[in-house]
């Protein structure tokens, strides 16, 4: 668990130490004010933590290091005396989580306040409602049914309806999707109500559930020969609308608008001279009106993403029918303003977005593997940290080579710079240029204003891992040899070069040498990124390692699936050692994992049994041919088992490249230079 100094106790720090202590992800060594009076000190003793004045007294034990003060001179020092491998994080990033953090309790205060008015509500009506979801069990029931069926809360929910309310047609209702309006129906305690059942659906139309809402015929009665005010119950039904903090229309069963209440006029911006007597679709900005919807299908809709008003607001509509005497006289919408909460998404997604670029995820202690091979790649790659050289990680798909550059920059001298990470194969040569080296204002249809940094310039003073790089164009590829020789870069519309400090870590499982002789890859640009190789050993050429990577795979599994295996059975172990796994470390997890999820809940052991099948046939005649081999190199015997299993795939989906490139893993450009290596075309294989 990683140790957390925080360092400021004010409303940052105070903020940081909520998260924290609540994710209850890491150790929290001390937090450090030098005002006795800060609001973090107290909460810290609550929370049995440490408080100090001096943050010298623990800066040597902490792993990472928060600066809460916002004071830039506090921070130099924090970064200038902190341990070799603590991390330092910013008082910026501390402010943005702290405002981040504050404006989720406001949002979920009103969200709980939203929830209490809608229980008062549905509580205080004179109609009994009961809702259950799509396997038949009680989520909720009003006071008023309470009350009508002389049945505790308690008693229903959780429990099946028909164990409740034997005589029930709520399951039928849910079977049928099919609505029951003003049914009679008479309950256990000879009470005789009127009730209307209707199921309803998610925004993808999958049924959630049903509810009933029934009225006690005899309180009818009694009401009609007390002579009840009607208009006094028109009056209390619109103060509650108006008083509603969900924003509430009416329309009639032509369509127009018949009432909307304060809070509808709060989140579109629309008054009641503009909506009342109106069309229902005099309110949208975009998308179909659900009033007119409902009027037409007599079905409720829920869930529906919209924009409302001159704002566009972006809201989500839930609408039903008005039914009375079985003929339709209207339909009632409850809206919910979504946009505070997709501004407050983004926000979050920014500050992950600016945690993750501040260092790389994994060290060289992360990386497992204690065979000659593994080694070796370690030893070299170690090295290249401590170098400012361009490192080339070359080596299958699946052998861990991002894990190695993340690892190669967190040993380097720029680990506390950014770690940006592209796939080259990832984007498309349209953008790719753009993405890399940035864009002036203007230099195309599109450009944002004032243009747009590049993934180089945000890696300056750090280091940039460019996967897949065997993928990249001729053109693309001049002028990433550009940027190794000259250390700068030109955006694109742009004529002034840049100058750039950027640590290149690149990685391919191409071969590239034969890219080279095929005129793929640029010969001068192989040179200048093969300074210092590293070859990444696949599974199958360090078995030995396969228990650790099982093992490990094992705890991760366990963490992601909720499980407690504790290991492999010998025979399963065996019976991996024996496959030559083409898809190398992801495929092996992939094993582990499929065997897990298929496993009993408290099962501990994973056995052979429970294990996928992994063309144990193939593999055990490959182990019987290799006598066969005795003239050939490792090279070419690699070579002639690569083609017979692209022949194989290539036949199994019908010929289809982007099928077979998928299956394979490999992207569709390379799966072309391979066909062509081995001579491989549909016709040959007829």
């Amino acid at each position: 668990m990683k140790r957390v100094l925080i360092v400021g106790a004010g409303k940052g720090g105070t903020a940081l130490l909520k998260i924290l202590h609540a994710a209850n992800k890491m150790h929290i060594i001390a937090i450090v004010d030098s005002r006795e009076e800060a609001p973090g000190l107290k909460l810290a003793a609550e929370y049995g933590i440490t408080a100090g004045r001096d943050w010298s007294n623990w800066i040597n034990e902490a792993d990472i290091i928060v600066e809460a003060t916002g004071d830039e001179r506090v921070l130099d020092e924090l970064i200038h005396k902190r341990g070799r491998h603590a991390v330092v994080i910013p008082g910026s990033v501390a402010y943005i989580i702290s405002e981040l953090f504050e404006e989720k309790e406001s949002l979920f205060q009103q969200l709980r306040a939203q929830m209490r008015n809608q229980d008062r509500i549905l509580n205080n009506i004179r109609d009994g409602m009961i809702v259950i979801d799509n396997k038949g069990i009680v989520q909720f029931v009003n006071k008023s049914a309470e009350r009508i069926v002389d049945i505790k809360k308690e008693d229903f929910i959780g429990k099946h309806i028909e164990l409740v309310v034997p005589n029930t047609r709520l399951p039928q209702v849910l079977r049928s999707e099919r609505k029951e309006v003003n049914q009679k129906l008479l309950l256990g305690n000879g009470k005789k109500v009127i009730t209307t059942r209707i199921p309803f659906a998610d925004s993808e139309n999958n049924l959630v559930g049903a509810f009933s809402v029934f009225k006690d015929i005899t309180e009818v009665v009694n009401l009609a020969e007390e002579n009840t005010d009607l208009k006094e119950i028109k009056t209390m039904l619109e103060a509650i609308i108006q008083s509603s903090d969900e924003a509430i229309s009416v329309a009639d069963e032509h369509g127009n608008g018949l009432m909307i209440n304060p809070a509808y006029t709060r989140i579109t911006g629309l008054k009641e001279s503009e909506i009342i007597g109106k069309p229902a679709t005099t309110d949208i900005s975009e998308g179909e009106s659900m009033h007119m919807k409902v009027l037409k299908t007599r079905r409720p809709v829920r869930g529906v993403r919209m924009k409302l008003g001159p704002s566009k607001k972006d809201v989500v509509v839930n609408v039903a029918p008005i039914i009375v005497d079985g003929k339709i006289k209207g339909s009632v919408g409850v809206l919910h303003d979504v946009s505070e909460i997709q501004s407050l998404t983004k926000e979050l997604q920014r500050a992950r977005q600016i945690i993750r670029n501040l260092e790389a995820k994994y060290s060289f202690n992360d990386i497992i593997g204690n065979s000659p091979e593994m080694k070796l790649a370690l030893e070299q790659a170690k090295v290249g940290a401590k170098t400012p050289a361009t490192v080339l990680l070359r080596g299958e798909s699946g052998t861990g080579k991002e894990l190695f550059a993340h690892a190669i920059h967190n040993e380097s001298d720029r680990r506390h710079n950014k770690f940006i990470r592209v796939n080259c194969a990832a984007l498309a040569e349209s953008i790719l240029e753009s993405e890399l080296f940035g864009y002036e204002e203007g230099a195309f249809s599109g450009a944002k204003h004032g243009g747009k940094k590049g993934l180089f310039e945000e890696a300056n003073m750090g280091s940039i891992f460019l996967d897949e790089i065997g993928e990249l164009s001729l053109n693309m590829q001049a002028k990433l040899l550009r940027v190794l020789q000259e250390n700068e870069i030109v955006r694109v519309g742009g004529a002034e070069p840049i100058s750039l400090d950027v640590r290149i870590i690149a990685a391919t499982n191409v071969n590239l040498e034969k890219a080279v002789m095929a005129k793929a890859f640029r010969e001068d640009l192989y040179y200048r990124l093969n300074r210092l190789p590293i070859f990444i050993p696949a599974l199958r050429e360090r078995v030995t390692d396969l228990p650790a990577l099982a093992e490990h795979s094992i705890r991760k599994m366990n963490q992601d699936y909720g499980r407690s295996v504790n290991r492999l059975e010998h025979d399963a172990l065996d019976y991996l050692k024996r496959y030559h796994w083409p898809g190398n470390i992801r495929e092996l997890e992939n094993v582990i994992g499929r065997a897990m999820i298929y496993m009993d809940i408290g099962e501990e052991v994973i056995k052979k049994e429970h294990l996928p099948s992994l063309g144990g046939g193939s593999s055990m005649r490959m182990s019987r041919e290799v006598g066969d081999m005795k003239e050939r190199t490792l090279q070419q015997a690699t070579e002639e088992f690569e083609r017979e299993f692209i022949r194989a795939a290539y036949k199994r989906n019908g010929y289809n490249k982007t099928k077979t490139a998928k299956e394979l893993n490999v992207s569709i450009r390379n799966l072309y230079y391979k066909l062509e290596k081995y001579n491989i075309d549909k016709n040959s294989m007829q």
